[in-house]
């Protein structure tokens, strides 16, 4: 089966007593067992069915399982939230003394996470331009636990190569891990281009406008030790494991993934372009332009799509709290891949918190609004923005 196919008909772990199409939500904390010897084998991991809904829940399993079914992985991991995805993970590689090799182009709360919660326990991070594969050979040594990316930087837009950050974390015998929000597993196979284990927030273009939180660790089979600490050792000790209602409305999502997601990227490709044409905007930064500085390894890695995200720049931070003021139609939110259109201030909101030498290492500007752009008509968002310039 196509993976749209799959999308709709994975088959239930068990058959369903009133033959339900839909996965039921099994709002359980515990589970009967018919004798001792099956509820130890649960317990002690012999056989993977649930045992208690902190570790595992067949409405969280299924939705894990069509994850799977789609992607090719050998295993993948649902979470509560996309930042929880991203800390379990890096709780699973890496311990006192260990590195991680990434960029200082990060999400704000992942650059927090490292540099503060895991800097406190001695796990350095060593920050390196990641479009530059010289620099990142001189980092990583035998300390190194992983090289971290995401594939499109938020709201940076930087594409760094992936194969070729993959020769060298196989030289070394460490997994790239790449955070692929940005474009769902529908349309990137990211196994393909080294990419051994990925990490999606499920809460953006998979939950199917914002319906709930979620994070999904998707584990290629590279490292059975990782994959163990993950299922048998982060699941047990941290409890972040995703919610069965969650779960539910994410895999009601899925089946519409790929549709959705043609509009968005169809949309962000036409806005961008319209959006050029305005002289008040100074800057319209998104890879999926033909002038874009990154939309040859784009194209190479990530095909004809290039995501939902872009981002304009204006005059001055005034200016652009001026004009999110003024929307009417795209709304003052943050998130991302609702079905709604959502406009942000990066530098005073997800960075606010930052000191202005931290954001201008991380290249934040206080000129830049990033845009999500959801399924509305584009002429309609066009004018809205167009209207707010003026």
């Amino acid at each position: 089966m196509k993976q749209q196919t799959k999308a709709i008909h994975s088959k239930f772990p068990s058959k369903d007593a009133y033959g339900s199409l839909s996965m039921p939500v099994y709002h359980t904390a515990a589970y009967e067992f018919d004798d001792a010897d099956s509820m130890s084998d649960a317990f002690c991991g012999r056989v993977l069915v649930p045992d208690y809904s902190r570790v595992m829940n067949p409405t969280v399993m299924f939705l894990e399982q069509k994850v799977r079914d789609i992607t090719g992985a050998k295993d993948v991991i649902a979470l509560t939230s996309g930042m929880a995805a991203i800390s379990n993970t890096f709780l699973a590689l890496t311990s006192t003394g260990k590195n991680i090799v990434t960029s200082r182009h990060l999400f704000g709360n992942t650059f927090g996470l490292l540099v503060n919660t895991l800097g406190r326990f001695g796990v350095e991070t060593r920050f390196t331009d990641l479009t530059n594969i010289e620099e990142v050979k001189k980092l990583v040594d035998d300390n190194t636990c992983c090289v971290y990316l995401e594939i499109i930087t938020n709201p940076q837009m930087e594409v760094a190569n992936l194969k070729a950050l993959s020769e060298i974390t196989k030289a070394h015998n460490i997994p790239l891990v790449a955070d692929t929000t940005i474009i769902p597993f529908t349309a990137f196979n990211a196994s393909n281009q080294g990419v051994d284990i990925e990490i999606v927030s499920s809460t953006k273009y998979l939950s199917g406008g914002a319906t709930s939180l979620g994070g999904l660790i998707i584990d290629y089979g590279n490292f059975p030790e990782f994959n163990r600490r993950i299922r048998f050792e982060m699941l047990f000790n941290i409890g972040a494991y995703m919610t069965p209602h969650a779960a539910y409305m994410q895999t009601l999502g899925l089946e519409t993934l790929s549709v959705r997601y043609a509009v968005q990227s169809k949309n962000a490709l036409e806005l961008a372009r319209k959006l050029k044409t305005l002289p008040a905007i100074k800057r319209v930064n998104y890879v999926g332009l033909e002038d874009n500085p990154y939309h040859e390894i784009a194209c190479q890695q990530f095909g004809e799509t290039a995501g939902a995200m872009l981002t304009i720049d204006l005059e001055s931070e005034e200016a652009c709290k001026k004009f999110i003021n003024s929307l009417k139609l795209i709304k003052r939110a943050t998130n991302l891949f609702d079905n709604k259109s959502l406009a942000i201030h990066p530098s005073s909101t997800i960075f606010g918190p930052f000191s202005d030498k931290q954001k201008a290492e991380m290249d934040i500007l206080d000129t830049t609004i990033r845009l999500s752009i959801g399924l509305e008509d584009v002429d309609d968002l066009f004018d809205d923005i167009k209207r707010s310039l003026s």
